[in-house]
């Protein structure tokens, strides 16, 4: 029995094989050494796509007076991002512009994050900082050819750097801040809060698995196989609370993305 239980222990030592920071960077397996490599997270961002352009393009051409609830599901989705996002943050007038960017910011966000819990694409494809920050840089894009429009270059410069209603001699130090702040906290923080919330869901909830198949499966002796049953409750939980946290930062993408492009318009008095 004390044979049992030390061999046991020597395996629990061992530990289950956890998730990496590696797990985000696999090696590309097509068109290696070329500006065109593909890797498994860039596939997955192939495959996500093609589907969703495959199931809106599908749902548009058999398009009806009456939907069908596929139909009216879909509908729904465009409707809340036209009304709950863009209409509430920016009003109808100044925000039809922006219905069709921010509805492509929301969805293809929402499908991306959620690849990181549907079996056999399990990452997220924003699970890379490349993908936020591409996005992020869109967003400003968008900020400053908004404002730029609205204001000219100047005055947009002057507005976003010198701030009304400061005392003159804070401007020495606000306006580097602010200036800063324009050129790349703005960006910065947009991307870093999507990116480190889907590696950070990714990797909770391999761990919970990785562990739950090392108690339950691996180890040699049975009599740890309860923590495999409390990893697994643990993991069933991530994964709703991954689900819940891919929705959630898609609109909070989506939301930010217009509560920034509508800061550079000029203020109505």
């Amino acid at each position: 029995m004390i044979g049992a239980l030390g061999k046991g222990m020597l395996t629990i030592a061992d530990g289950p094989e956890m998730p990496s920071i590696d797990d985000f960077l696999p090696d590309p397996f097509v068109f290696q050494g070329t500006p065109f490599a593909i890797n498994r997270i860039i596939l997955v961002r192939i495959l996500a796509t093609v589907i969703m352009l495959l199931v809106l393009g599908i749902t548009a051409s058999r398009a009806k007076l009456i939907p069908s609830r596929w139909q009216g599901a879909v509908e729904w989705l465009i409707e809340f991002v036209r009304d709950n996002i863009v209409y509430q943050v920016m009003g109808e007038l100044r925000g039809k512009r922006y219905v069709p960017m921010i509805t492509t910011v929301f969805c293809t966000l929402l499908v991306f994050n959620l690849c990181g819990i549907i079996p056999g694409f399990n990452i997220a494809a924003s699970a890379t900082i490349t993908l936020p920050l591409v996005f992020a840089m869109w967003c400003f894009c968008q900020y400053w050819i908004a404002g730029i429009r609205e204001k000219g270059l100047g005055h947009f410069l002057r507005d976003e750097i010198f701030p009304k209603g400061v005392p003159a001699p804070i401007y020495i130090l606000l306006s580097p801040i602010q200036l800063l702040e324009l050129l790349i906290i703005r960006p910065f923080s947009l991307t870093i809060r999507l990116f480190a919330n889907m590696v950070s869901g990714h990797l909770i909830l391999a761990l919970c698995l990785s562990a739950t198949q090392y108690f339950l499966i691996d180890v040699v002796n049975k009599v740890f196989m309860p923590f495999g049953v409390i990893t697994f409750a643990a993991g069933m939980f991530m994964f709703l609370f991954e689900a819940l946290v891919a929705c959630l930062q898609a609109y909070i993408f989506a939301i930010l993305t217009t509560a920034y492009i509508n800061m550079s318009y000029p203020e109505i008095d």
